[in-house]
C-alpha cells in the first residue's frame, strides 16, 4: 500500500504548535464554562427541534466541548475519513503518470506528503482560533465498528474570546451560538440523505480534479497570481483558481445546499432568539460588525481561503430561508429537506420565488382573497 498523500501528523503538529492559546481563565471557569455549554446545547435542541418542526433524535448527546488543539485533532479525523479512500484512487490514477516508480518519485512523494502536511496544519491553526462550533459530519468507526452518525463540537475558548471582545452577556450569546450548531445537527440527523449528498458530492469534486500535469501548472500559476492579487485587495479566491470546469458545476451544488444549512442556521438562532436570548438583537448586530471586520492581512487571508464567500453565503442562505418561510410557512419550507431534487440550486437561493414555484407550486389561487390580505 502506497504512502499517504498528506502526513497527518505533520498536519497535526503544525497547526497544534502555531494556534494562539485562547483567553486566560482559570480553572475553575473553564470547568464552568464546558457544564454551561454542555447544557446550553441540550436546551437549544429542545427550542430547534420545536421552532423547526424537524424530526430529529429526541434525546441527543449533549455537545462535545474541545479548545482549539482538540478542534484541530478533531478536524485531522474527519478530513482522513473523507480523504484517505481518494487518494488510494488518485494514486492509482497515478502510479502510470511521469513521477511513477523508481526513486526519484518516493523522494517527491515523501517531501510532497510533509508539505502538504504542514499546509493544511498552518490551514487548520488559523480556523481553529476562528471557529466557534460545528457539527462533525465525518468521524472515524467507533473501537465497536459501528459509523458514527456525526458530533455536535462547540470551541469553548473561541466562544468566551468573542463574547469578551463583544462584551455580550455570555450566557445568552452561549445559548445564541448553540441555537445556530444545534440546528446543524437538526438538518443532519433529521434528513436522512443529506449527509450521504454532500459527502457524495465533496468526493465527485475531489476526484474530477484535472490530473495532466501541464493543466495543473497551469492552475497552480493561477492560484499563485491569485495570492499576489489577494494581496492588492484583489477579489478572486483559490477555491476559484484551482477548478477544472467539472469542478466548478459540482461545485455550484455544494455551495447551495452549505449556504442553505448555514442560512437555515442563522435564521434560527436570530428567529428563536427573542424568546430564549432577550439580548439577541444586541448580539447580532456586535457579531456582524466582528464578521466584517478585522485587519487587511485578516481579510486578505479570509477572500484566500474563500472564508468572505461563506459571510456572502450565511447571508444569503437567512435571506431565502426567511423569505420563504414568510411566503409559505416552516411546513412548506421544510419540502426544501424532501430529496436532493427540492434543494434550491444557485439561482433559487438569489430568487426564493424560484424554489417557490418549482418545489411548494400555486399558491395564491389556494388562498381566499380574505386570507391573502391578511385579513
Amino acid at each position: 500500500m502506497s504512502a499517504s498523500m498528506i502526513d497527518w501528523n505533520v498536519a497535526v503538529q503544525t497547526g497544534t504548535r502555531l494556534v494562539r492559546p485562547g483567553p486566560q481563565v482559570s480553572h475553575d471557569e473553564a470547568r464552568e464554562v464546558v457544564a454551561e455549554l454542555r447544557d446550553l446545547s441540550r436546551l437549544a435542541h429542545g427550542h430547534v427541534r420545536e421552532f423547526t418542526g424537524m424530526d430529529t433524535e429526541l434525546d441527543p448527546a449533549p455537545a462535545t466541548i474541545v479548545d482549539r488543539p482538540g478542534w484541530i485533532r478533531a478536524n485531522v479525523d474527519g478530513f482522513r475519513v473523507v480523504l484517505e479512500p481518494l487518494m488510494e484512487q488518485l494514486q492509482e490514477r497515478r502510479s502510470s503518470g511521469p513521477l511513477s516508480g523508481g526513486p526519484a518519485g518516493v523522494v517527491v512523494q515523501a517531501v510532497g506528503s510533509r508539505v502538504t502536511g504542514a499546509q493544511v496544519g498552518v490551514l487548520l491553526s488559523y480556523m481553529a482560533s476562528r471557529v466557534l462550533g460545528q457539527y462533525e459530519l465525518f468521524l472515524p468507526p467507533d473501537p465497536d465498528g459501528r459509523a458514527p452518525t456525526g458530533r455536535l463540537t462547540l470551541v469553548a475558548p473561541n466562544i468566551v474570546h468573542v463574547e469578551q471582545e463583544l462584551g455580550v452577556d455570555p450566557h445568552d450569546f452561549r445559548l445564541w451560538v448553540c441555537l445556530h450548531e444545534e440546528t446543524h445537527r437538526a438538518q443532519f440527523t433529521g434528513v436522512p440523505w443529506l449527509r450521504e449528498y454532500v459527502q457524495d458530492q465533496m468526493t465527485k469534486f475531489l476526484l474530477a480534479s484535472d490530473l495532466d500535469p501541464g493543466a495543473m501548472l497551469e492552475r497552480i500559476r493561477d492560484a499563485a497570481d491569485v495570492v499576489a492579487d489577494a494581496f492588492r485587495g484583489g477579489e478572486g479566491n483559490l477555491i476559484d483558481a484551482i477548478q477544472t470546469p467539472e469542478q466548478r458545476e459540482i461545485l455550484d451544488r455544494l455551495t447551495a445546499v452549505m449556504t442553505l444549512a448555514e442560512g437555515h442556521g442563522d435564521y434560527v438562532m436570530d428567529a428563536v432568539g427573542p424568546e430564549v436570548v432577550p439580548s439577541v438583537q444586541q448580539i447580532r448586530s456586535k457579531f456582524q460588525g466582528r464578521r466584517d471586520g478585522g485587519s487587511r492581512l485578516d481579510k486578505t487571508i479570509r477572500r484566500l481561503l474563500g472564508i468572505d464567500l461563506k459571510m456572502k453565503q450565511y447571508a444569503e442562505g437567512s435571506k431565502f430561508v426567511r423569505q420563504v418561510v414568510t411566503e409559505v410557512g416552516m411546513a412548506d419550507f421544510n419540502k426544501v429537506w424532501g430529496s436532493p431534487e427540492t434543494l434550491p440550486t444557485h439561482a433559487e437561493i438569489k430568487e426564493p420565488a424560484l424554489w417557490i414555484d418549482r418545489v411548494v407550486g400555486p399558491r395564491a389561487i389556494d388562498v381566499p382573497p380574505a386570507e391573502a390580505n391578511g385579513a
